[in-house]
């Protein structure tokens, strides 16, 4: 019963999760705004960047990839990529980051709650630590807005004991 709880789970987020990078090969650099819109569809979120824009592709709430497309100042690729690791999470500033930096960086969070003893805002975000463990990252915004806490561990949604009762 719990496998099959599990299976249906699993179903639902591959038919939720959209189809960035899935049915062909990625963006390559160079390609035009329009092309890589008709290619993944509309963004789930854009961003502005010094020099350019960034567009999100999140495969959530549910899903564990989120890809950034970076555009230049002339409208082409200039990069495409998997945010959701524990590389990009390590580049996010303690103590300087804010709000805005953390979405330019790996996107909207999966989930977000507040803990109440530091009065933190808490975003979540799936992911796959090393490629392997599904896990989930939990980044931790003061009252201002400024990152003041990351703290990983595994995501319960695929902890097979909630499962068994």
């Amino acid at each position: 019963m719990r496998y099959q709880i599990a299976a249906s789970l699993l179903t639902i987020e591959l038919l939720l999760s959209g189809c960035a990078a899935v049915g062909g090969p990625p963006p390559q650099p160079g390609e035009t705004v329009d092309a890589v819109v008709a290619r993944l569809g509309r963004p789930t979120a854009t961003y502005a960047l010094a020099i350019g824009e960034e567009y999100e592709y999140a495969r959530g709430p549910f899903g564990q990839q989120t890809y950034m497309a970076r555009f230049g100042a002339d409208r082409r690729l200039r990069s495409f990529e998997q945010v959701l690791t524990g590389e990009t999470f390590a580049t996010i500033k303690l103590n300087s980051a804010t709000h805005e930096d953390v979405l330019r960086t790996v996107g909207r969070p999966a989930e977000t709650s507040r803990v109440r003893l530091n009065n933190y805002e808490v975003w979540s975000y799936r992911y796959k630590e090393a490629g392997v463990w599904n896990s989930m990252m939990h980044v931790h915004f003061d009252e201002a807005g400024i990152v003041r806490l990351l703290q990983n561990g595994p995501d319960p949604m695929y902890d097979e004991r909630r499962f068994m009762r």
